[in-house]
């Protein structure tokens, strides 16, 4: 009965964490698939959670080995920093270049179903390692159950993370068709949610920066109540200011009665 709680316990907790850590991404998947037709937004994060469900499985069982591979967690990073610092700059300035007819021609360019759904797995991949990372380091508290091992863990810690990370997964896509709701009133959100993509890819820097075979920043520095302080502070300062200037901007624009 003990073992039962504890268990209960730590699982209560991945999915706690897991759906603080769908905020932040489920921000991300909200901005890449704004630009679909309404009825393609649910089945674009349907089919790109649903491939990155695939992965994040086939992730558990390799864990034990992705963990060695910091350039993993480098290239989510450098994708993250390139959307959102590539959207902020289409929306500053090559839109004020671009005729009407210009400015269709380019948001469709690279922006159909299809290549969105890739981008939503391929951002999501970026966020697993991230989350299988913390899932790890609590699950290996518990005590181990039986002999039986999965990817080099054992197979009750193995079920806990896997459990933990499915509710997550399920949580972030609620998240994310809210986010996008949000984002259609609120057009001018848009600069402050790409801002939290780009914080989101700083996050993934310094997780990389702190891998052990990269030793730049301490390796409990990510996970340290410090930089939790600073990244989620930062990320509802950046937050609160998009929705502030978003709420100005709908009220100056909308016409008076």
């Amino acid at each position: 009965m003990e073992i039962f709680l504890e268990y209960a316990w730590v699982l209560l907790v991945l999915i706690v964490l897991e759906g603080l850590l769908a905020a932040d991404n489920a921000v991300v998947m909200a901005v890449m698939v704004k630009h679909l037709p309404q009825e393609q937004q649910k089945k674009a994060l349907f089919y790109g959670l649903l491939g990155a469900f695939i992965f994040r499985f086939v992730a558990l069982f390799l864990i034990t080995i992705l963990v060695n591979y910091w350039q993993i967690q480098a290239i989510g990073a450098a994708y993250l920093l390139f959307i959102s610092i590539k959207n902020i700059y289409d929306q500053k300035f090559k839109k004020e270049e671009e005729d009407d007819d210009g400015i269709e021609e380019h948001s469709k360019k690279g922006k159909g179903f299809w290549p969105t759904v890739a981008k939503v797995e391929l951002a999501d991949i970026a966020f697993a390692v991230d989350s299988m990372l913390a899932a790890v380091a609590i699950a290996v508290t518990l005590p181990e159950v039986g002999n039986f091992h999965i990817g080099g863990i054992n197979a009750g810690q193995f079920g806990v993370m896997f459990f933990g990370g499915i509710i997550g997964m399920i949580l972030m896509r609620f998240a994310a068709q809210w986010f996008v709701k949000v984002l259609n009133d609120y057009p001018d959100l848009e600069t402050a949610a790409f801002l939290i993509v780009g914080w989101v890819g700083v996050k993934l820097v310094v997780l990389t920066l702190s891998h052990n075979k990269v030793g730049v920043l301490p390796h409990d520095f990510p996970h340290s109540t410090t930089w939790e302080l600073i990244f989620w502070g930062v990320l509802l300062l950046i937050a609160l200011g998009g929705w502030f200037t978003s709420v100005a901007k709908k009220k100056k624009h909308e016409p008076h009665q």
